[in-house]
């Protein structure tokens, strides 16, 4: 049975599973479980693959190898749902209203010297006609090839679906990769991209937050040139990071260190994951977790993990969808354009339902 019949067949019988394609890769991958327990990672030292929330202090699930078929098979894409137009439903100015509010409240707060940086998301309801797994998952692999593209299902927790662009970590034994991202826009074909001086700030805050993490439990550390990214319909500043573990540092230790990240949470990072939950009129849950392989061996028996950030996301309750976009906030933020990016960054989502 080939992966897409077996994820119809596995979200029919109420099975466990998830799907996904890498970034521009041409394999897609699934696991597949019979038992619906809900298992979580202990310390990161099992193999398979992991689906972890953005609070630290919540357990993240595992999809453990041994309990799972695993399926890998060519992956060819589908040209005629690339092209697929919609119309998009403009979310309410109640919602608008109340976003704004809390933008302007973390804009103060910065000012005071408090915080650097505060992230700030939202979740956008909407009604679904005739909601099918397949065909949303399809739309996600055909629209966004340079994002890692993912279902994700568990009966006792619920369905996910995303199309994220950034990358959490990748690690080969002792050897990790892992970036910055901030700052977005919308591509505009023949146009080169202007960032301002607050996407360039947010920024450097993130990639300097990630050097100063890994500094300590690492060696060889090195930090690229800033470069321009698109992902789907956006641009985005991203910063590639690469080095090597010490000795004594587990995989584990190098997870908390840089999750969450400042792109996703804020600086200082406790104090705005404080502010977040105070503020936030809704539990984020997975959005801005992360997700994908850990602890994989490979042809040459070298343990890797490949984990993404849970952004351009949605979950899926019943006959309604919640898409989940956020923004991260500086001094130099506008609330009205804030706003809007939120508004570009649920495209993503809104253009495969």
């Amino acid at each position: 049975m080939g992966i897409f019949k077996k994820i119809a067949a596995s979200y029919n019988r109420k099975r466990p599973f998830v799907a996904y394609v890498k970034p521009n890769e041409s394999i897609i991958s699934g696991f597949f479980l019979e038992n619906d327990n809900i298992q979580h990672v202990k310390d990161y030292t099992n193999s398979g693959f992991v689906f972890a929330p953005f609070s630290q202090s919540e357990d993240a699930i595992l999809f453990p190898s041994e309990q799972s078929e695993i399926l890998n098979e060519p992956f060819y894409l589908n040209t005629d749902l690339s092209t697929k137009k919609t119309s998009l439903l403009a979310p309410s100015d109640a919602s608008k209203a109340q976003h704004i509010k809390i933008i302007s409240k973390a804009i103060e707060e910065i000012k005071k010297n408090t915080y650097s940086k505060i992230v700030i998301s939202r979740c956008e309801e909407i009604k679904l006609q005739n909601f099918d797994v397949l065909s949303v998952f399809n739309s996600l692999l055909s629209n966004y090839r340079n994002a890692f593209v993912y279902v994700w299902f568990h009966p006792k927790v619920g369905l996910w679906l995303g199309a994220t662009p950034e990358t959490l970590l990748q690690v080969s034994e002792k050897s990790f990769k892992t970036m910055s991202l901030a700052g977005t826009q919308l591509y505009q074909k023949n146009k080169k991209p202007n960032w301002r001086n607050k996407e360039l700030e947010e920024q450097r805050l993130v990639t300097n937050f990630i050097k100063n993490q890994l500094e300590p439990i690492s060696n060889d550390l090195k930090v690229d040139d800033l470069e321009t990214v698109r992902a789907g319909s956006l641009l985005h500043l991203r910063t590639k990071v690469n080095g090597k573990l010490k000795q004594n540092i587990s995989l584990e230790k190098l997870i908390r260190a840089i999750h969450p990240t400042p792109a996703v949470c804020g600086l200082p990072r406790e104090k705005s994951k404080d502010f977040i939950l105070k503020n936030e009129t809704y539990d984020r849950a997975f959005y801005t977790g992360f997700l994908g392989e850990l602890n994989l061996t490979n042809q040459s028996s070298l343990k890797k993990s490949s984990l993404f950030v849970n952004l351009r996301c949605m979950s899926i309750h019943g006959k309604t969808a919640r898409v989940y976009v956020g923004g991260g906030i500086t001094k130099d933020s506008d609330p009205e354009k804030e706003w809007l990016e939120t508004v570009a960054k649920t495209k993503t989502m809104k253009n495969v339902l």
